[in-house]
């Protein structure tokens, strides 16, 4: 009979990984909450259930610190930074779901969890179970034993790891995993601040314990060591011993393991499933109904039966006062729960009697159905309207263009008319799908994507989600109506008239809803103004500008490809001849051991999480400038980036019918009002380089007719912040048109303007953007030759030459610090949760945040404002110059050549005055062939 088998979760491991694994996206719900410690918790615990089926399993925690540990060595995880707020939030709402989920929750004050789950698998293996500890903390290899293991849940991409006895012993090179704690305390641990033997470290705890077998052993037998090593270890006896209890596990806590305790059974799902709710926690009911095997419980639901869609007449009023909403067991509402009337519109009359009535209203929201997601190759299958909450219309649209386009243009009437204001979710797709039909949508629109990133710029802004968060209510997945994404995936076309209205109607009903939640929002946040003037007529803007496209030379880069090629060989070759060997120089794991292993490039180097030498970026950066092979690497790997990510792939994404390259542009995804580029990204195309340079070669004019037009904001970040900061040194710089980074030189070195180095100007210069980011000395010291005293002492000098500069700086901080936001000069916030977190890491982060934001929003602000007021002046004034680009403080234009010198002035005029600061804002034009050269 197998044996029964008992899981134990290191709860702050994995909450503390959990968090950790979404630090650079955190979860934000609706109340502002971080919740990826709970998030990441919950993922964790599902799996292990879900993978594993546990016949027994407990939660254990931390309460109130070690106290043994601590009477022994007072300073034992002293040096801890406070825990971040979202996980001192995150811990009791976990134990609150893991009762409810029927899970013992575990904890004795003045013991850790690794010692309250040491003691259990101890018991538990007397009563003949096999445990496993799940955790990602390598201290748990000690207690491995024939019946108790270690459980390493997956993480980046890397799967489980169960490490039994053999694995215990291959990893730390013991014989038994008792041994484990004397390795420890030989080693010491940074992060408990076990102190350990100086100058002992993974490979010489290894040999140590190969050598003599335990930590008592070494310090009797020191007469076989030499030299220093001999007089560390012999004066540093007692703190090994006392450091090799210290990374003992307890097994004697007061605990104990009664087997039908640890039973497991199915949860109370019904409160687990309001404390998702009140977490925002879409998809958690779902996974755990799945994971306990209740799918067809999941949409049960609770009272009497489910409304239907009753088809009447077009504009009969339906009698739906007497049915009330109901609510599924997963708390939400739903299509079969809500009641409502969705009418398709197939016959002329019908559509007739539809227009009539859209043209009354003084706002519609409508949504398009397609064949496709790319807008500009997308054939409209249908378009759904609302305008009264739980009514709606759906028009279906044939798929014979002649036909489809005749019923478009029925509407065209509605589109075009700019009294009606039009709301929609994304309405961009929607804009660039009916210009396929030449249609364009005028009027005032409401986009609530672009609303509620304006509300709540850090949750996710999809429609799903923001009615569950808003409305509490579960649309129809497009799934359950054409399946999963891949080549088995159907079209809409395919799908039922039926369903497709239910479908798409209710797209515009919840989308009508959200509006009438999100304009009150908006004013409540001071937000309204930014988004009516700035934000919501940006979106026409972007959507001429991604129809338009850009025409790209695919000869030119082709032959790029090929000189790639041999400098990526070139490169290949010298860097096999300085390792001596060939190896993958795509494998973290074969380049690390050439470079620090055969080659030995540093003494001690950094490892990742999972045990291998770190071969990141930042890493071989730090390394390039003493070492050949390394900048050949990062060389190596930039080439191939280029290659792959731009030079092979953009002849990919020109499209068919135009022959033009079309990016689509994001409004609600960078927290600072920066626009982001994909599909593809036009933005990160590397101009440091001469390869990535060249790249921009590609990028060309519609025509001979026609020449590409480049307006660039000069140094616009650095303008911002001397008016904001009203710092009067950089402000007279600017406007008497000095060059600012030679200018801070001449100020922090205490030379004359025309006496400034070139390195002087660049250390400035680095300086100057630097601040914006809160750059340190060891930073500074990073990008330039000079080593951390005197990069401290640049820093220290330009803030007494920039005075006004540091205070705005600590105004900036303390703002955020009261509000808990800061704000661009159009009142765009950036909100910041952590900005008096107790966590110096999180805290720091934060106040980086503070400064940062404020400036390159105010930037984003800025071009946002003359994009609009340039694409106003193009269509008004009928130029055949059209704009194409937006690349951070950049814009692109195919300019037509008979119209040039008027255009430039125009451009240039417009930008320089989309906003007035106390600093000129400075363009500088260039025109060329292609993008490069007009660059």
């Amino acid at each position: 009979m197998a044996k029964k088998r008992l899981f134990l979760l290191d709860a702050y491991a994995l909450i503390f990984r959990g968090y950790y694994a979404f630090i650079k996206n955190p979860r934000i719900n609706s109340k502002g909450m971080d919740t990826s410690a709970v998030l990441g918790f919950m993922n964790s615990l599902l799996e292990v259930i879900k993978k594993e089926k546990p016949d027994h399993l407990a939660v254990c925690f931390d309460k109130g610190g070690s106290v043994g540990r601590t009477e022994m060595f007072a300073d034992y995880k002293a040096n801890r930074d406070e825990t971040p707020e979202a996980i001192r939030i995150a811990v009791p709402i976990i134990q609150d779901i893991i009762k409810a989920m029927n899970i013992p929750c575990i904890e004795k004050e003045g013991y850790e969890a690794d010692d309250i789950i040491g003691t259990l698998a101890k018991q538990a293996e007397k009563q003949g179970y096999m445990t496993y500890m799940v955790t990602p903390d390598k201290d748990y290899a000690q207690l491995v034993s024939e019946n108790i293991f270690m459980y390493r849940p997956a993480r980046m991409g890397n799967g489980i790891e169960i490490w039994g006895i053999p694995e215990v012993q291959a990893k730390f090179g013991v014989e038994r995993p008792e041994q484990v704690i004397d390795f420890l305390g030989m080693m010491g641990d940074a992060v408990d601040n076990i102190p350990g033997l100086p100058g002992v470290g993974e490979k010489t705890a290894i040999k140590f314990l190969q050598q003599f077998g335990s930590m008592e052993d070494l310090l009797a037998n020191t007469d076989q060591l030499k030299g220093k090593m001999k007089e560390k270890v012999e004066a540093n006896a007692e703190m090994g011993l006392l450091s090799k209890e210290l990374a003992r596990i307890m097994l004697d806590v007061p605990v104990e393991f009664h087997e039908e305790n640890f039973e497991m059974c199915d949860p109370d799902f019904e409160k687990v499933g309001e404390l998702f709710q009140e977490l925002e926690f879409r998809r958690m009911a779902e996974n755990l109904m799945k994971t306990f095997g209740k799918e067809e419980s999941l949409q049960t639901a609770v009272g009497t039966e489910p409304v239907t869609n009753g088809q009447t007449n077009l504009f009969a009023v339906a009698d739906t006062d007497n049915t009330t909403e109901k609510t599924v067991i997963n708390g939400y509402i739903t299509i079969e729960t809500h009641p409502h009337l969705y009418q398709s519109v197939s016959t002329p009359l019908a559509r007739k009697l539809l227009l009539e009535k859209l043209l009354l209203q003084k706002e519609v929201c409508f949504d398009t159905e397609t064949t496709s997601l790319k807008s500009l190759e997308a054939a409209l299958v249908g378009i759904a309207f609302s305008w009264e909450a739980g009514k709606g219309y759906y028009v279906t649209i044939p798929e014979d263009k002649e036909e489809a386009q005749a019923i478009v243009e029925e509407f065209r009437v509605f589109f075009e008319n700019e009294e009606i204001t039009k709301i929609g979710q994304n309405l961009k797709y929607d804009i660039k799908v009916l210009s396929n039909y030449h249609i364009e949508v005028k009027g005032n629109i409401f986009d609530t994507m672009i609303a509620h990133y304006l509300i709540n710029p850090d949750m996710r802004h999809n429609m799903d989600v923001l009615a569950e968060t808003y409305l509490n209510y579960q649309p129809v997945s497009i799934e359950s109506l054409i399946g999963k994404k891949g080549k088995n995936q159907k079209s809409m076309r395919s799908v039922p008239v039926t369903d497709q209205t239910e479908y798409a109607v209710e797209d515009a009903d919840i989308t009508l809803k959200l509006k009438q939640i999100f304009a009150p929002e908006l004013e409540k946040r001071a937000a309204n103004k930014l988004f009516e003037e700035v934000e919501a007529p940006l979106v026409k803007v972007l959507a001429d500008m991604e129809i338009e496209g850009i025409s790209v030379n695919k000869e030119f880069l082709g032959s790029l490809s090929e000189a790639l090629k041999t400098d990526i060989a070139g490169l290949e070759k010298n860097i096999f001849e300085q390792a001596g060997e060939e190896f993958n120089l795509s494998s973290p794991k074969q380049l690390g051991p050439i470079l620090f292993d055969k080659l030995k490039l540093v003494d001690k180097p950094k490892k990742t999480k999972t045990g291998q030498y770190s071969t990141a970026e930042d890493v071989l950066s730090y390394l390039a400038k003493d070492h050949k092979i390394v900048e050949d690497i990062l060389n190596w790997r930039s080439l191939n980036k280029l290659l792959n990510t731009y030079v092979d792939a953009l002849p990919n994404e020109i499209n068919s019918k135009t022959g033009r390259i079309h990016t689509v542009y994001s409004q609600a995804v960078a927290a600072t009002g920066r626009l982001s580029s994909n599909n593809p990204n036009l933005q990160n195309i590397p101009i440091r380089t001469e390869r990535g340079r060249q790249v921009r070669k590609a990028f060309v004019p519609r025509s001979e007719d026609y020449t590409i037009l480049a307006a660039d904001y000069s140094q616009i970040e650095l303008r911002i912040i001397a008016a904001l900061s009203e710092e009067e040194n950089m402000i007279n710089a600017f406007k008497n048109g000095e060059d600012i980074h030679a200018a801070t030189a001449a100020k922090v070195f205490n030379v004359a303007l025309d006496e400034v180095t070139r390195e002087q100007r660049s250390n400035a210069k680095t300086v100057n953007f630097g601040i914006i980011y809160g750059v340190s000395a060891f930073g500074l010291s990073n990008q330039t030759s000079l080593n951390r005293s005197e990069a401290k002492e640049l820093i220290d000098t330009y803030y007494e030459t920039y005075p006004k500069l540091k205070n705005y700086i600590s105004s900036q901080v303390h703002f955020a610090q009261d509000n808990g936001y800061v704000e661009t000069i159009l009142g765009r916030r950036r909100y910041l949760a952590d900005i008096n977190s107790r966590n110096h890491t999180v805290r720091g982060a934060a106040e980086r945040n503070a400064v940062n934001a404020p400036i390159q929003g105010s930037a984003a602000d800025i071009i946002k404002l003359a994009m609009i007021n340039i694409h106003t002046r193009l269509k008004e004034e009928n130029y055949k110059t059209k704009m194409l680009l937006q690349v951070h403080d950049e814009l692109v234009f195919d300019a037509y050549k008979p119209e040039l010198d008027k255009v430039k002035a125009m451009i240039k005029h417009e930008m320089e005055n989309a906003y007035t600061l106390s600093v000129p804002l400075d363009v500088e034009i260039g025109i060329g062939n292609d993008w490069l050269e007009a660059h």
